[in-house]
């Protein structure tokens, strides 16, 4: 797939006026105070909000996307808006000026702020939160940092990130561990049911449970706060991978009650590709090793979990303004708005006798992230001649279970290029995929 730049000049790509106020406040004062007006008059329900298309476009306009193409795979990684574009470049040019002063003493104290910033939005004690390159490093950190003997067991489903599967099937290569895993249905409506499975596969050798927030493969919602009470009573640590829930819908750290949770800032956050986050509990961080040596009067510093060598500054300072656009548009007008885009194409789609939907459309059960199957279409082939003949990104799930196509929209997608990805799946329901060589 080629690579496309757009670089439109920083005022130009935000518009008029933005969802970034804070940001464009130290450009100019009068617009940002448009732009809080803009935002102040969205004062109805998430669910109105959803629908206004005059608000989703102020907030498409923050964006540098290539409108030529449509971009449904922000579940992998998502474009970040011009102003944190902006911010990483003023802090990354910045670091070049004199790199062992500017970065390392100038820059790396404001990580603090950006910390502070996060426990805030999540819920929690700042000194509970590592500032982390994506989901994967900081569940590997957790995957790693338990002392596991021959014979123990880590329990998960089938359904789990492959990179995190991979990551216990070497612990069992290397040292004798066991992995078991376990099938969950596909969509899950009963949350009772998600426990009781997680329970009925636990044994006296279970000393781990790794379990998803959101799966990846089809938007799935789990009951993470039922499983931790289940398995905390059992002295049984969950690590919850939330690669695909921060900033994407509406939760907080006690919502979950888990003791160690993941996700990567470059998904539904917007944040700059390569950054993450990890919570631990603070009475947990000192029975936690670090991924990599960190010294001994580290044990109890979250920090610990930094310790990577050298890093980039810039990244993680344009976190903040990361978190400043989320925080402006609102938790719940976004989710409502991703919910949105999901049902216009998805309830369209399901009229259709051939098609499956494997993702729930109950929000307690899923956001943006939606998987959908044609019957007799092979769900690779349709990813390929979605984007070669018409230019719509979106990602192929096979699963021994299950298979289909992977779909997500974001808030800077449009409600045509909904349309028109349902346009072409219909046609695709109908006549059924080109023959090769057929135009």
């Amino acid at each position: 797939m080629p690579t496309v730049y757009d670089r439109r000049s920083f005022l130009g790509a935000l518009g008029t006026p933005v969802v970034a106020a804070a940001v464009v406040a130290t450009l100019d004062p009068m617009r940002a105070a448009r732009s809080l007006e803009a935002l102040s008059s969205h004062t109805g329900a998430a669910s109105d909000v959803a629908r206004d298309e005059s608000f989703w476009f102020e907030v498409q306009q923050a964006y540098t996307c290539d409108r030529s193409l449509i971009n449904f795979n922000n579940g992998g990684v998502s474009p970040a808006p011009a102003v944190v574009q902006e911010a990483m470049k003023r802090h990354l040019d910045y670091s070049n000026l004199a790199p062992a002063h500017t970065m390392w003493h100038v820059l790396e104290p404001q990580r603090e702020p950006v910390r502070e910033r996060l426990g805030r939005f999540f819920g929690c004690d700042p000194e509970e939160i590592a500032l982390t390159r994506n989901a994967s490093e900081g569940l590997q950190i957790c995957q790693f940092g338990f002392d596991l003997e021959p014979g123990d067991e880590v329990l998960t489903t089938n359904q789990d990130y492959p990179r995190m599967i991979n990551t216990f099937k070497q612990r069992e290569r290397r040292e004798g561990i066991k992995l078991v895993q376990f099938s969950i249905p596909v969509p899950a409506e009963d949350p009772e049911e998600i426990v009781r499975r997680f329970e009925s596969h636990i044994t006296s050798r279970t000393r781990v449970i790794l379990m998803c927030h959101m799966i990846n493969l089809t938007g799935q919602i789990l009951p993470v706060k039922s499983v931790v009470e289940m398995a905390r009573r059992r002295g049984i640590p969950v690590l919850v991978d939330g690669a695909h829930s921060f900033a994407h819908f509406e939760f907080t750290q006690k919502d979950l009650d888990c003791d160690f949770y993941a996700t990567s800032l470059h998904k539904w956050l917007c944040a700059p590709h390569g950054t993450g986050l990890l919570y631990v509990r603070r009475d947990q961080i000192g029975k936690l090793w670090p991924l990599m040596a960190a010294a001994e009067k580290q044990d109890d510093d979250i920090r610990k979990f930094e310790e990577i060598g050298t890093h980039p500054a810039a990244n993680y300072l344009a976190i903040a303004e990361a978190l400043t656009f989320h925080q402006g548009i609102g938790s719940a007008h976004k989710s409502a708005r991703l919910r949105y885009l999901r049902d216009l194409w998805a309830k369209r789609l399901i009229e259709h006798d051939r098609v499956r939907l494997h993702t729930s459309l109950k929000p307690e059960f899923s956001c943006a992230l939606a998987t959908v199957q044609v019957e007799g279409v092979d769900s690779v082939e349709l990813a390929r001649h979605l984007w070669r003949e018409h230019r719509i990104l979106v990602t192929a799930i096979k699963h021994d279970e299950f298979e289909g196509i992977r779909v997500t929209p974001h808030v800077y997608s449009t409600v045509h290029e909904v349309d028109r990805f349902a346009d072409v799946m219909e046609k695709v329901i109908r006549d059924g995929l080109p023959q090769t060589g057929e135009m």
